[in-house]
C-alpha cells in the first residue's frame, strides 16, 4: 500500500474546449440575441431577488434586486434603438413589471422617479 494521497484526475488540456471554435461560435450569434439573452437573465435574477420565484421569501434581497433592475434598465434603454421595438417592447414591459414589483415589495417605497432603474426609464407608475 502506498502512503501517498491520491490526486484527482486532472483533465488533459487537449480534451478541453477549443477556444478558437468558441470564439467563432459567439461571432455567429446576432447582437440582438446576445442583448435579449442578457436582459432575460437580469430579469430572472431580479425576480428571484424580489421573492417572486418558487420559495420566494427565502431568496428575497431587495438590495440585490435594485442593482439588477438598474442594470437591466440601462441595458434596455441603451440597447432598444439597436434591437428594434419588436424586441425591445417586451423587455420594457418586463422591466416595468419588475420596477412596480420592487415598489410593492419595499417597506418604504421609493417615490416615482427614484426607484431602481428610473434614472434610465423615467418615473414608473402602476
Amino acid at each position: 500500500m502506498s502512503s501517498q494521497p491520491e490526486t484527482p484526475d486532472v483533465p488533459d488540456h487537449a480534451d478541453g474546449p477549443d477556444f478558437d471554435d468558441l470564439t467563432r461560435d459567439i461571432a455567429d450569434v446576432p447582437a440582438v440575441e446576445v442583448i435579449t439573452t442578457v436582459a432575460v437573465h437580469l430579469m430572472s435574477a431580479a425576480a428571484v431577488n424580489l421573492g417572486l420565484a418558487e420559495g420566494g421569501e427565502a431568496h428575497k434581497d431587495l438590495d440585490e434586486a435594485r442593482k439588477l433592475i438598474t442594470a437591466l434598465a440601462g441595458l434596455v434603454t441603451a440597447g432598444a434603438p439597436e434591437i428594434s421595438n419588436f424586441h425591445a417592447a417586451p423587455l420594457r414591459d418586463g422591466l416595468k413589471s419588475l420596477q412596480l414589483a420592487f415598489r410593492e415589495a419595499s417597506l418604504v417605497p421609493d417615490e416615482p422617479g427614484t426607484g431602481p432603474g428610473e434614472k434610465f426609464t423615467g418615473p414608473v407608475y402602476g
